[in-house]
């Protein structure tokens, strides 16, 4: 299993270059079933795994639920994955082709956040239909600009939590003031509605004597 803590995994750019892993050193692959305590966690890990293997990651698509629409499945894949469509000008004529960069590579990971609250690889494509270049240089690039942008939009996310569960209680405890302001002017209403109809009451019964005292 693996938690939050496998952010420690991920290169930090004030630290010294790590070098490729040797021919015989193993790599921690990916495999069906393993369980990450946060989709953050999950692409951390399988961005280690890319730099270490030699390709670059890609996060792909994902499904939301109907529900609430938050994620519920994350594909996470090679950055060579899928093909360049060729794009026209204003004019209509093709522009310049650019250097390949997709050759429709199908290796990829796909997690399912399951009921347990853990997000679980259901799905490992581990081969690739291009040569992997271990680059720790230039990957490492890729991987501490993924991170620090992944770092900050958790940064913000928590204090966005933060911020709307501090409204939320403000603004139940401003309810609770009404609800209690509510009550106190309802009998007060009440108790004025009373007063009427007793004092309607007694007139009444005042005007009856009098009529009778006229009467007699």
């Amino acid at each position: 299993m693996y938690s939050d803590n496998s952010a420690s995994m991920a290169p930090n750019s004030s630290q010294s270059e790590e070098p490729a892993p040797s021919e015989g050193e193993a790599v921690l692959e990916p495999c069906e079933g393993m369980e990450f305590d946060s989709e953050d966690a999950a692409k951390i890990f399988y961005d280690e795994y890319a730099r270490r293997v030699g390709f670059v990651m890609r996060v792909m698509s994902c499904r939301r639920s109907e529900r609430d629409g938050k994620i519920i499945a994350r594909r996470l894949g090679c950055n060579k994955e899928g093909y360049r469509v060729n794009k026209r000008d204003q004019e209509g004529a093709l522009r310049k082709p650019k250097p390949i960069t997709r050759e429709g590579c199908k290796a990829m990971i796909y997690l399912k956040y399951n009921k347990s609250g853990k997000w679980v690889v259901a799905k490992f494509e581990k081969e690739h239909n291009h040569p992997l270049v271990v680059s720790p240089r230039q990957v490492r690039h890729t991987t501490d600009e993924k991170d620090r942008k992944i770092q900050e939009l958790t940064l913000e996310l928590r204090n966005k939590r933060r911020i709307c569960a501090a409204y939320k209680e403000q603004l139940t405890a401003f309810l609770k003031i009404i609800e209690e302001h509510s009550e106190q002017i309802t009998m007060k209403v009440q108790n004025v509605m009373n007063n009427l109809k007793e004092y309607e009451h007694v007139q009444q019964e005042h005007q009856r004597a009098g009529n009778l005292r006229i009467q007699g």
